[in-house]
């Protein structure tokens, strides 16, 4: 049981993340129904949710062998969790009749309430809020839902998302980005410990559920997709208090005029200023990012890098271009590239082929086909100057292509992936250091669409090891800088 700052009941999340039974509010008795109800009944059988479900509509039947029951209040047994999916002027007699029956929480997937600007919605959305109020804890309404993969919860279209668990928690009041970032982390190599779809937000909401994750043991990383907050000074609190135990990764939709217009009609949110928020941000320390794609890879950067500032790194790739934009984009974000030692660079060109390459850091091996073995011994040297923290390699495992024509086949059959990837996972082990790994692919064209089947077999492979992937340098850079702002500015604070 947990009571936060702005609950006035307390509340068992662990009912609500990983509940025992469902019942599902607004089936079809037709397999095939394309509802919302049947629609999430197919998902959580698709995701392996292990507990109970309990089909409910007023005319009964069955589906998929199991007994529709009438009411809610029916069902004779506990029920920890409610999806409800009725129409909105139904939605709350179904939700009383869950607070009655004792179930914890409810997701209400339905829309129809105070996002359509009219009076008969903001009066059915203000009697979710009283019957939340008198004792159960409401998700949405307008919403996606709640997907945690341990438990086997899934989104309201999300059949195929990952069971992997890992430490990576996402607020949104979209279900559109909640859904987009579920399938991102799928490939990308996120692994979430909770993603929720809030929508409206009429009961539990960004405050609430930041408090709840700061002490959650599951959650290593918070994300963040804001459209609007109800109360301010709150939120702030929140934020703060939330920001001194984990890092906070927020992306704030509604900034622009135009976006403002669109947020007010998309959850009924109030925008707020840039200035205003902007300010915020950096006052708590949270982590600002401008898209979706910055936030996964500000995610994935946080949950699979130690905690710590790596101001120096080595960078290892192939030409001479590759390590002029590796040093002015590290400049930009206060990263440093140091050369190396003419003794250093001595033990490193053993390893680098003739001609061509420069071991000063970039280093530039001249040739994509350098052999792993020789690339675990290129990084093992780098790792030996006590100023380095991180290493980046910059792999153009693409150039096999070349190759694997020549030889009649697929390119995942040539490219050594697999044992650059065990060279890598030595090379962390053995220096203690971490390395993050970049995967180029400027060849997208129809006939290279092996290249991209390679990669994604060699993305899995490197993160498979706890190797972080990038697809383009200067967004590997923009990541780490991400670290590196929230904890250096956390030690500032803390000294």
């Amino acid at each position: 049981m947990k009571k936060t700052i702005s609950q006035t009941i307390p509340t068992d999340f662990e009912r609500i993340f990983h509940p025992q039974n469902i019942a599902i509010i607004g089936v079809s008795a037709k397999d095939g129904g394309t509802g919302f109800g049947n629609g999430m009944f197919r998902a959580l059988k698709a995701m392996g949710f292990e507990g109970k479900i309990f089909p409910v509509n007023p005319k009964g039947g069955n589906l998929d062998e199991l007994q529709i029951y009438k009411q809610v209040e029916d069902i004779p047994e506990k029920v920890d969790f409610a999806i409800i999916t009725v129409a909105a002027k139904l939605v709350p007699e179904v939700l009383e009749g869950c607070r009655q029956k004792g179930i914890e929480g409810a997701q209400i997937l339905s829309s129809g309430f105070s996002e359509l600007g009219t009076q008969a919605g903001k009066e059915l959305e203000n009697k979710i809020q009283q019957i939340a109020a008198a004792g159960i804890r409401v998700v949405g309404p307008n919403c996606f839902g709640i997907y945690c993969p341990k438990s086997g919860l899934t989104l309201l279209p999300g059949p195929d998302l990952s069971r992997q668990t890992g430490s990576v928690a996402f607020l949104s009041q979209s279900g559109g980005m909640a859904i987009d970032l579920a399938h991102i982390g799928k490939w990308m190599g996120i692994r979430f410990s909770k993603v929720v779809s809030f929508g409206n937000g009429a009961d539990l909401r960004e405050t609430e559920l930041l408090q709840y994750l700061a002490d959650d043991p599951e959650t290593k990383v918070i994300s963040m997709y804001i459209e609007g907050i109800k109360d301010g000074d709150a939120f702030f609190e929140s934020i703060k208090y939330t920001i001194k135990k984990k890092p906070v990764i927020v992306y704030k939709g509604g900034l622009s005029q135009a976006g403002q217009r669109t947020v007010a009609s998309h959850t009924a949110s109030m925008g707020g200023s840039r200035v205003i928020w902007q300010s915020v941000l950096k006052q708590v320390n949270a982590i600002s990012v401008q898209d979706l794609n910055e936030l996964a890879q500000a995610a994935l950067a946080f949950s699979l890098l130690p905690s710590g500032i790596f101001k120096n790194i080595s960078v290892i790739g192939g030409g001479g271009a590759l390590g002029v934009s590796a040093c002015d984009a590290a400049e930009a974000l206060g990263i440093e590239i140091p050369p190396f030692s003419t003794e250093q660079q001595e033990s490193i060109g053993k390893f680098l082929p003739k001609p061509g390459s420069s071991a000063i850091n970039p280093i530039d091996v001249a040739n994509p086909f350098v052999s792993p073995q020789a690339l675990k011994e290129i990084l093992l040297q780098a790792a030996k100057d006590s100023r380095v923290d991180l290493q980046i390699i910059v792999s153009l495992l693409y150039h096999y292509k070349v190759m694997a024509t020549a030889m009649g086949l697929k390119v995942a059959e040539v490219a050594p992936f697999r044992e650059l990837a065990d060279a890598i996972r030595d090379v962390v082990k053995t220096t203690g250091k971490p390395v993050v790994v970049v995967l180029p692919n400027p060849k997208k064209g129809l006939d290279d669409l092996d290249i991209t089947e390679m990669l994604v077999l060699a993305r899995r492979e490197f993160l498979e090891r706890g190797l972080p992937v990038f697809d383009e340098l200067p967004d590997a850079l923009r990541a780490i800088g991400h670290v590196n702002g929230y904890f250096g500015q956390r030690n500032a604070n803390n000294e």
